[in-house]
């Protein structure tokens, strides 16, 4: 740092010391962000042709963990996955402002049901993803697991938070 800095000139040097300071300060941000909501975990199940596949799942309940979602994530493990469950039913809008990995996003309605599948999402994208019909929560799983599992609209997903849950 000293002999780039060496070049330049007294207000040069603060000002890429300000910008250095800023993006340390803004990351470290991020990172305590990332630190400050607490998920619950569970597992659930998703029922295709192929058979039933087992997911751990973080749950996004509240609105500060919905906002949080996995932004700031490197990696996600081939089972896991974060299981967004809203009030109720409605058309969800997402996207993937600050989150580094591609997802796909299974649209899950109120009995379990998929009603929509948006695959492959683009990482860092503002552009809206948003569900066909109305749906309680979205499963966001590593890109191109609904293509390898061969999870597909009409497809049942179990968990406690789905009416199709308790019906058995």
């Amino acid at each position: 740092m000293m002999m780039f800095a060496a070049g330049l000139t007294s207000a040069g040097t603060a000002a890429l010391v300000g910008t250095l300071l800023a993006a340390a300060l803004a990351s470290n941000a991020a990172a305590q962000t990332q630190r400050a909501v607490a998920f619950d975990r569970d597992t659930l199940a998703i029922e295709t042709s192929s058979g039933a596949h087992r997911f751990n799942v973080e749950l996004a309940r509240t609105p500060a963990q919905q906002s949080q979602g996995l932004m700031y994530r490197r990696k996600l493990a081939p089972d896991a996955g974060m299981l967004f469950v809203y009030p109720a039913p409605y058309r969800i809008s997402m996207w993937m402002k600050n989150t580094l990995i591609p997802l796909d996003m299974v649209f899950i309605g109120a009995d379990g049901r998929v009603v929509d599948i948006a695959q492959r999402t683009v990482p860092l994208s503002l552009q809206p993803i948003s569900s066909s019909e109305p749906a309680l929560a979205v499963l966001e799983v590593n890109a191109g697991t609904a293509s390898r599992l061969d999870i597909r609209k009409g497809d049942i997903v179990r968990h406690a938070a789905f009416a199709s849950a308790r019906a058995k």
